[in-house]
C-alpha cells in the first residue's frame, strides 16, 4: 500500500506538535478514530486481494501501534510537564510557622446525650442499648401497636427488603428507642430503671423533622409507681437540663403502648422569635409519655398483676435546639465546619450534674 510512510511522518508530527491534552485527541480522533484516516485506510483491506492484504496489513497494523504509542508517549509527557508547572506554581516554604491548629469540638448531640445520661443517673437511672434495625414485633407488636395503625405504613416506616417467601419476619429501621424497653425487660426483668437514647428513623423531612433523629426513652418499673412519680422525674430532669425551675403540664393523650397517655408540655415564653424555657404564659409540647400498658408488660415476660410502671421519650435533636438556640433541625447533619465551630463544644466540657450540664 503506497503512501505508508508518509502517513507516519505526518501523523507522529502532528502528534509531536500538540500542545495540550485536548489537541493530543483531536489528533487521535482524526488518525484513529471511528471516521480516522488510518481507520479509513484499514477498511481498503476488504477490497484487496489476499496477496495484497498479506502486504498492506501488516504494514497498517504496524502504522496504527506505532501511532498509539506515539499518543501515549506524547499524552505521559504533557502530564509530566503540567506536573512539572504545578510543582513550580505551587512551591511552599517549610521554614514557615505552622499553622495553628484548630481543636477538635463535640456534636450538640452528642453533648446533649451525654447531659441527658448525666441527669438521669444522678436519679438512678441506668443506660440500655438495642439494634437499630428491629423486627417487626419488637418495634411495633411487643408496644400493643395493632397491624392497621399508620405507623407501619411504609409512606411513615422504612422497612429493609426482603425477599419473596423467605419466611423470616420483616425487620424496619427502628422508629423509636421503645423496642431497647422489651428487650431489657426481657433480660432483666422487674423491677428497672432505665434510658435508652438513640437513632431512630421516619419518612420524614421538613425544618423540624429529620429522616433519621435521636431520641431517648425512659422506663421505670417497680411494684407502686404512679404518674406522681413520673411527673417528678420530668420536673427534676428539666430543671437541671434548663438550668431553672421548670413547670409542667400533663395533657391527656393517646399512645398504644401506655395507658393512661399524657402529652407533656413545658413552661415558656415566646419573645422576637426565641423560645424562654421556665418563664412566662405559654406552653411548648416537649414529649409523651403514661403509664406502661398492661400487654406491653405482658409481651416482655413481666407480669402486670404483680409490676407496673411508667414510660417517656423525648427527642434529644429538639431539646438540643430549645437549649442552645439551634433554629433549623436539619443543619445537625449538614457536616457544614463552620455550624460545628459554632455551636460545637470543647472535648473538655465533659456534662456532670456536680459540676453543671
Amino acid at each position: 500500500m503506497d503512501g505508508l510512510d508518509s502517513l507516519r511522518a505526518t501523523w507522529l508530527e502532528r502528534i509531536g506538535k500538540a500542545g495540550d491534552e485536548a489537541a493530543l485527541e483531536e489528533i487521535r480522533v482524526a488518525a484513529i478514530g471511528k471516521k480516522g484516516e488510518i481507520s479509513l485506510k484499514m477498511r481498503e483491506l476488504g477490497k484487496m486481494t489476499p496477496e495484497e492484504r498479506q502486504t498492506a496489513g501488516p504494514a497498517l497494523n504496524a502504522l496504527k501501534d506505532e501511532v498509539n504509542s506515539a499518543l501515549a508517549a506524547k499524552k505521559q509527557a504533557l502530564a509530566d510537564a503540567a506536573l512539572d508547572a504545578r510543582l513550580q506554581a505551587e512551591w511552599l516554604d517549610v521554614t514557615l510557622p505552622a499553622r495553628h491548629r484548630r481543636a477538635g469540638t463535640i456534636h450538640p448531640v452528642s453533648q446533649v446525650t451525654e447531659e441527658v445520661t448525666a441527669i438521669f443517673a444522678d436519679m438512678g437511672f441506668s443506660v440500655a442499648e438495642g439494634p437499630q434495625i428491629e423486627t417487626d414485633w419488637y418495634n411495633f407488636d411487643a408496644l400493643n401497636i395493632p397491624g392497621h395503625h399508620p405507623a407501619r405504613a411504609e409512606m411513615d416506616t422504612f422497612y429493609t427488603h426482603r425477599a419473596e417467601g423467605d419466611g423470616r419476619p420483616p425487620h424496619v429501621l427502628r422508629t423509636h428507642t421503645s423496642p431497647v424497653q422489651i428487650r431489657h425487660m426481657e433480660a432483666h426483668g422487674a423491677p428497672c430503671r432505665v434510658i435508652a437514647p438513640g437513632r431512630v428513623y421516619r419518612a420524614d423531612y421538613d425544618q423540624t423533622h429529620t429522616p433519621m433523629f435521636h431520641q431517648v426513652e425512659g422506663l421505670a418499673i417497680d411494684r407502686d409507681l404512679s404518674m406522681a412519680n413520673l411527673k417528678w422525674v420530668l420536673e427534676e430532669f428539666f430543671t437541671a437540663y434548663f438550668g431553672t425551675k421548670v413547670k409542667t403540664r400533663f395533657r391527656a393523650s393517646h399512645f398504644p403502648f401506655t395507658e393512661p397517655s399524657a402529652e407533656v408540655d413545658i413552661q415558656c415564653s415566646f419573645e422576637g422569635g426565641t423560645v424562654k424555657v421556665g418563664e412566662g404564659d405559654d406552653w411548648l409540647e416537649v414529649l409523651g409519655s403514661g403509664m406502661v400498658h398492661p400487654k406491653v408488660l405482658q409481651a416482655a415476660g413481666v407480669d402486670p398483676g404483680q409490676w407496673q410502671g411508667f414510660a417517656f421519650g423525648m427527642g434529644i435533636d429538639r431539646i438540643a435546639m430549645l437549649k442552645y438556640g439551634i433554629p433549623d433541625l436539619r443543619a445537625f447533619f449538614d457536616s457544614d465546619l463552620r455550624w460545628l465551630r459554632h455551636y460545637g463544644f470543647s472535648a473538655l466540657q465533659v456534662p456532670a450534674v456536680h459540676s453543671g450540664v
